[in-house]
């Protein structure tokens, strides 16, 4: 299985989508740091580099990260039936499970090491406003973006990394879905438009206030949601995770190929 997973995440490492993400990732906090017309959205002034993290993962998670995860995440599957290496692959002295386990498993990894690389990106931007105390919030905290007085460093890092781990674990039903596409349709491309039409579906569904909580768009903003709702989408996530996993591994065994 270690084996497995080494070749899965050198097969993640290369992939075109992951690369142009990377680089999206990197540029994308610039933008906003020193864009003109941040004050006219926001109504503030950056005036630490603590902020500048905040206003990347506010700006992107909506749309731009489940993007690049349900792409990255439907083309690790794709790109085997795209270069026709699918029936090479099973070949080998591994379950049909297993090899899929072991995509599951990086794909799981790929938010994660994805919103470690956007908050690296976005503190290096932000550098210039330094990572003193400061006048006002983070943006992922209580207090906002405008605070409720001076908030010192180590507030500051505890609120930048709880925001981004959560947001990493509200990603994970997304590339796991994506994977589930994947299989269902037997094509990388399929599978990361029906992940993003589902999203869009359920962003729709807000009008019916009884499902809302339930949604996959819904725990999106679970980043800044307060600790006491933490524990209820935890769960939730931890559900849609193992039942979009499940079910694509009975797919994937009953395929023919």
């Amino acid at each position: 299985m270690i084996a497995l997973l080494s070749m899965e995440l050198g097969k993640l490492a290369h992939l075109s989508s992951v690369r142009f993400g990377l680089v999206v990732l990197a540029l994308f906090p610039w933008l906003w740091a020193y864009a003109p017309g941040v004050f006219d959205v926001y109504g503030f002034f950056i005036v630490s580099g603590f902020q500048v993290p905040a206003l990347s993962l506010l700006s992107s998670m909506a749309f731009l990260l489940p993007l690049l995860v349900a792409i990255a995440a439907a083309e690790l599957l794709g790109i085997e039936i795209q270069h026709g290496t699918l029936p090479t692959v099973l070949l080998r002295p591994v379950t049909r499970s297993q090899w899929l386990l072991a995509k599951l498993l990086v794909v799981s990894a790929l938010p994660f090491l994805a919103l470690a690389w956007f908050l690296l990106a976005s503190l290096v931007a932000g550098a210039s406003f330094g990572f003193g105390s400061f006048v006002g919030g983070t943006g992922l905290g209580a207090s906002g973006l405008l605070g409720t007085g001076t908030m010192a460093p180590a507030a500051a890092w505890g609120e930048l990394l709880r925001a981004y781990l959560i947001a990493a674990y509200a990603l994970l039903p997304i590339a796991l879905l994506a994977v589930l596409f994947a299989v269902l349709f037997m094509n990388a491309a399929a599978g990361a438009l029906a992940t993003l039409a589902t999203l869009i579906v359920m962003e729709l569904l807000v009008v019916f206030p009884g499902v809302t909580p339930y949604l996959l768009t819904s725990q999106l903003s679970a980043y800044v949601a307060p600790a006491s709702d933490l524990g209820w989408v935890v769960a939730l996530i931890a559900f849609y995770c193992a039942a979009f996993a499940a079910v694509a591994v009975i797919v994937f065994e009953r395929k023919d190929f």
